[in-house]
């Protein structure tokens, strides 16, 4: 069973053929607890996959102490449970996902942010709430102040309690110094108790959520950094000039942000490369590699695509290239620019990871 529902008929793709009567019933005292126990060590048996992990601590903890303390289960037994489980999750006409978090998801754009906000810090106070359950599904970026401003000891209880790949990724993103310290008190964190564990979530929690509400989602240098992307070179330039002499340290950021057609070779990886074609339309890609033809910083771009895509493609594009014959600079920039949302795009879906640029 993955995270998503899979179909009961690949849970038991044998359940026709099990013959249980619908009289049978589960032998007397057995729990909740006890069938779920039975359900899971029956899944396991036959490989499936289950997300445990998403589950609360604690109910991770209670499956595992009463699988510990079972010993056999008749086949009577065995069918009966899976009959009832069966027969609850075919009578589900709604499902609703857990937590305030997941309420919260499903009613994205129909509640205000300040009513979110308001929720989640009542939640957050809550006893019964397990804060680290918000805090390891929040984005890095929210996560890197706690990391940068709270005490080393903070940080490395928060460190603790993230997933690996998450807390490895904060890490790298920390000054040498500051991330050596945290590391080394990781180290000390053993002896924590669990209550204090979970009043330092909490802490954590309550500060995120009283933080103000941001009226854009993204940073200036962000928003001004997307806005030049798609510019024309000669807007993009005046206005990067203009910067420097208003802010050069806002304008050096903002340079970073941005990523044109000329950066794709220092910020994409060959093996990526091939993706541009399956989402670029091949009329528009050849507009943009023909205007990209005797202007040698666009040239380099051009020639890193043909370069890292299947021989039989590049060579068809670079027939079609003096085909194609002189390109406006408008539908050359235009074209590029698709390539380059086509490339944000893959970025923002996960699918590829740009390479960042070194700073100044």
């Amino acid at each position: 069973m993955s995270q998503e529902m899979v179909p009961l008929a690949r849970i038991f793709p044998d359940r026709r053929a099990m013959a249980i009567s619908p009289t049978t019933t589960v032998r007397p005292g057995l729990t909740p607890r006890q069938k779920a126990a039975v359900i899971v060590r029956h899944l396991l048996s036959d490989g499936a996959t289950l997300p445990i992990a998403t589950l609360p601590e604690h109910m991770q903890a209670a499956l595992a102490e009463q699988m510990g303390k079972m010993r056999l289960i008749d086949r009577v037994t065995l069918d009966a449970v899976v009959n009832e489980f069966l027969s609850e999750l075919e009578a589900v006409g709604l499902a609703f996902s857990g937590g305030i978090e997941g309420a919260l998801l499903m009613m994205d754009g129909h509640i205000s942010q300040s009513a979110a906000s308001r929720i989640r810090r009542l939640a957050s106070t809550s006893s019964k709430v397990d804060p680290w359950e918000r805090i390891t599904a929040l984005p890095v970026d929210r996560l890197l102040p706690i990391l940068t401003d709270e005490a080393v000891e903070v940080g490395a209880v928060m460190l603790s309690k993230l997933p690996v790949q998450k807390a490895a990724e904060l890490l790298g993103r920390l000054p040498g110094e500051r991330a050596r310290r945290i590391a080394y008190a990781v180290s000390l964190t053993g002896n924590t108790e669990p209550e204090t564990v979970r009043r330092i979530g909490a802490a954590l929690l309550a500060e995120l959520d009283n933080q103000p509400i941001r009226a854009f989602e993204a940073g200036p240098v962000e928003r001004v950094g997307a806005i030049l992307n798609v510019s024309p070179s000669l807007t993009r330039d005046d206005v990067l000039e203009g910067l420097e002499n208003e802010d050069a340290a806002f304008a050096a950021e903002v340079r970073r942000a941005i990523f044109t057609f000329v950066h794709i070779p220092a910020r994409l990886s060959p093996r990526d490369a091939p993706k541009i074609t399956r989402i670029v339309d091949q009329p528009i890609l050849v507009t943009a590699l023909a205007a990209a033809q005797g202007k040698p910083d666009l040239q380099e771009a051009a020639e890193f695509i043909l370069d890292n895509i299947s021989q039989r493609l590049a060579q068809s594009l670079r027939e079609e290239i003096p085909a194609r014959g002189k390109v406006k600079d408008k539908d050359g920039e235009e074209a590029m620019n698709a390539i380059i949302l086509a490339i944000r795009q893959m970025e923002g879906a996960g699918e590829i990871t740009l390479v960042q640029p070194e700073g100044d």
